[in-house]
């Protein structure tokens, strides 16, 4: 069973799998899917429809909106922020109706997928992806997609070289990197190629 803290506040028709824990002042809104054995960190917030998969660590204070998919074996730190509307207002213009919070024709997705990386107190756009274990260093605004294995920092993000699976980084991108080659990691010895600056992992 999953272990939920008596502040977090559940709303109906969400799942949670087994051996998750959801700590304290967490807030998931109704039909969001959680999977098994993940991390649910304290003053978390989780919107409606919002698909997590399995063994997914998420630290204190992350805001994850409507449309967002996360995939098995994601980490999301501290302070994250997810965001789902390019150009947002708070009223029609009018100024005399709010707008509905409920997602609409304006709401875009985002997908983290497996094994990715976010680092603390990151601004994460929408209509993107976030790639297979790449790994967005702390403080970095996303702005477009994020390719497999690539590290990117900054505002906006940019890629500056490749990590492991194991989490190293082992290759800086030149200013023109467009060679085929292959590369090891030093710490777990995993192979990847890379060309022209796609990553793909050798088995």
């Amino acid at each position: 069973m999953p272990k939920i803290h008596p502040t977090a506040i559940i709303e109906d028709n969400v799942t949670i799998g087994e051996g998750t824990s959801v700590w304290d002042n967490v807030h998931i809104r109704t039909r969001a899917q959680i999977g098994e054995e993940c991390i649910v960190g304290e003053k978390t917030y989780i919107a409606y429809d919002v698909k997590i998969g399995n063994r997914v660590k998420i630290n204190a204070m992350v805001y994850i909106c409507a449309e967002v998919t996360i995939e098995d074996g994601v980490m999301i730190s501290a302070s994250t922020t997810f965001t789902n509307d390019r150009f947002p207002r708070a009223t029609f213009p009018d100024l005399k109706t709010l707008r509905p919070s409920e997602p609409d024709e304006h709401t875009l997705p985002t997908l983290v997928k497996e094994g990715a990386t976010i680092g603390a107190g990151c601004i994460i756009g929408n209509d993107l992806e976030i790639g297979r274990w790449a790994m967005v260093g702390m403080g970095s605004v996303v702005t477009k997609s994020v390719p497999d294995f690539h590290l990117v920092i900054g505002s906006p993000a940019r890629s500056i070289g490749v990590v492991c699976k194991c989490g190293q980084l082992f290759h800086k991108f030149s200013a023109e990197d467009t060679e085929n080659f292959e590369a090891k990691c030093s710490v777990c010895d995993l192979k990847y190629s890379i060309n022209s600056r796609v990553v793909s992992e050798i088995r």
